[in-house]
Formats: structure tokens, sequence, C-alpha cells
């Protein structure tokens, strides 16, 4: 049984919470410094809590450390959880700047403790099979990538006025939420983003005045690739084609399948996935992350893949607001 401290406790810190406890491999404790809310987490999960970081760590050794505050602290906690000798599960996006990444990535090496980022696509089968056919090479190489996604977000998250969503400093708004989902999964598929041109604006939700709605013209190498993106739409759905040189492969979040179009059969071939609730990835990212602790291999994000994914943000907001297009080195 690894001993594990949840860093935050709002929705998605909750969720890593109760997700740890279903793997039945980890004694959970939680810390927020919302005194009132981890003492209800702490009440409707029977688990210790505390509402200072410090004392915290104080209080016990942990195995594991997982970070689900805003993005703008994620690396000086993680920093201080190396430190404290524990593995390090950081939820994505890895900051919200690239300050002190650099150190992180030298921290994370230097202690031999296994470090990861919450991307948590990695975890969706219609994902790796997608992934795997692709490094298969059978189609040759990517050449177009477009995605079209969006979600009613206040139907998911009514909150979002009030959390971390309302301001781009700790990690709002659609592109540092959303986007850098997607962004990470197209770059664990086809290659790391080389340039990107972007535009973003406050369309619909109200209560905010962050982009909730993004178009993106990017490269990942000789890739092109073509984001559309909003967060007020009715449907929750993703639809992600790669094009490549002898066809196609196409991923359907809402149908959670992969399928492929070979130009030699001239049709569609689907790969469906058995049905999953939401709750059953992040199951099996917490399994993936306790797999890494024991030095078991993971499909998880590395840090230098959600390093990489940060430079995509950073580049997006700096091109929407611009309106020019952005290297990335």
């Amino acid at each position: 049984m690894h001993s594990i401290l949840i860093v935050g406790c709002g929705s998605i810190g909750e969720r890593h919470l109760r997700c740890f406890q279903r793997t039945g491999r980890a004694d959970v404790a939680a810390c927020d410094a919302n005194a009132t809310l981890v003492q209800r987490v702490a009440q409707q999960y029977s688990v210790t809590s505390f509402n200072d970081f410090n004392a915290a760590l104080a209080a016990r050794r942990y195995d594991g450390i997982v970070i689900a505050t805003p993005a703008h602290t994620h690396v000086p906690l993680a920093l201080a959880a190396l430190q404290h000798g524990a593995a390090v599960f950081i939820e994505k996006p890895l900051s919200t700047t690239l300050a002190k990444v650099d150190e992180l990535r030298d921290a994370a090496a230097k202690s031999g403790r296994f470090t990861a980022v919450a991307y948590v696509y990695h975890l969706m089968p219609w994902i790796l099979g997608a992934r795997e056919f692709l490094r298969g090479g059978e189609l040759g190489r990517p050449l177009h990538v477009t995605i079209a996604t969006g979600q009613h977000f206040p139907t998911f998250r009514p909150a979002y006025r009030e959390i971390y969503y309302a301001r781009h400093e700790s990690g709002g708004g659609a592109i540092q939420d959303a986007l850098t989902h997607i962004a990470n999964a197209v770059e664990w598929l086809v290659g790391p983003t080389t340039s990107v041109f972007c535009d973003a604006a406050h369309q619909a939700l109200e209560g905010v005045t962050v982009e909730d709605t993004v178009s993106v013209a990017a490269r990942n190498g000789n890739a092109l690739v073509n984001y559309a993106l909003n967060q007020f739409q009715a449907p929750n759905e993703m639809t992600l084609s790669i094009h490549c040189e002898g066809g196609s492969v196409r991923v359907e979040g809402h149908e959670q399948r992969w399928s492929v179009f070979r130009r030699s059969t001239g049709a569609w071939e689907h790969h469906k996935a058995a049905p999953l609730e939401r709750d059953e990835l992040f199951i099996a990212q917490a399994n993936a992350f306790l797999d890494g602790m024991q030095g078991k291999p993971t499909p998880l994000a590395t840090l230098d893949e959600a390093a990489q994914t940060l430079k995509f943000n950073l580049a997006a907001l700096e091109s929407a607001r611009g309106g020019k297009a952005v290297k990335i080195v």
C-alpha cells in the first residue's frame, strides 16, 4: 500500500483522491488551504486531512504526492515534493510560465523519483490504439491533422466563474484548460508543435472574460494541424483526424473508438473500446502512476512532453494577443 498525498481538493483533486482510493493500492491523505473544503472531503472519504502543505509534509513520509492546485503553483509544489523524497504526479498544464521548469526537470532526474503529468488522454483506449497503429508505420508519414471539439463547459464545471478558469494567471481560459489536452494528445501522436498561429475570443460563457473559443493553425514538423474548439456548444464531442501518405486515422472521443481508412480498401475499419465511465479513466491513470512508482512502464505524459505542451500553450496565447504566428524552439 502506497502513501499518497493529494494537494488541492477542488473538482479534479477530489476525483484523484476518489480514484486513487479505488485502486485499492493507496493510503490517501488530503491537503487544501480551504479548511472547510478539505474537512468536507476528509469526512466524505474518511481520510486524514491538512490545510497547510508544510504541515502535511512534516506529519509523515509520502511515497507519492499528487498536485492538483491551480497551475501557477505546480512547479514550486512539485519541487518541494521531490525534496520530500516523493514521486510526483502533476495536474495539467505543467505551469503557466517556463520559469523553473528546467529546475524541476533537473530535480526530478537527480531525485530518481517517478514524475509524470496528468494528461488523461494518454489513458484513453481510443488514443492508445490510434497511437500504436500510427507508430507501426503502415500508412506512412502524417501530413495533415484536423481536430473539432467542444462541450458545454458550465454543465461539467458549474463553478467555472469562481475557480482557476477565470484567469489566465492561474491556468484559466480555453487554451490552458481544454485545448492543452488536445494539443498534448496530437503531439503524442504525430510529434511536437513547431509553430502556432492562434485566434481566440470570448464568445459565450457568462461571468468570465477569458477565451472560450479557439482556432489554431499549427505545424508539427512536416504535418499541418488545425484545431477548432469551443466551450459552449451543446454536444460533448471530439473528432481528431490524421491524414497520412497511405490513408487516414480518426479518433472519435464521444464514440470511444478509433478508426482507419486505408486507401487500398476504401472503407473505414472501426475499433471501438468497451464503454468507460469517466472515473474509470482516472482509476487507470492512478494505477499507471502507482506502476510508474514501482519502475514499470506507463503511458503517462513525461515532464519533457508536458514542458513541450506548455510551450504550445504559451505560443498560442502569445499569437492570440499579437495576431502573428509564433515559432516554438
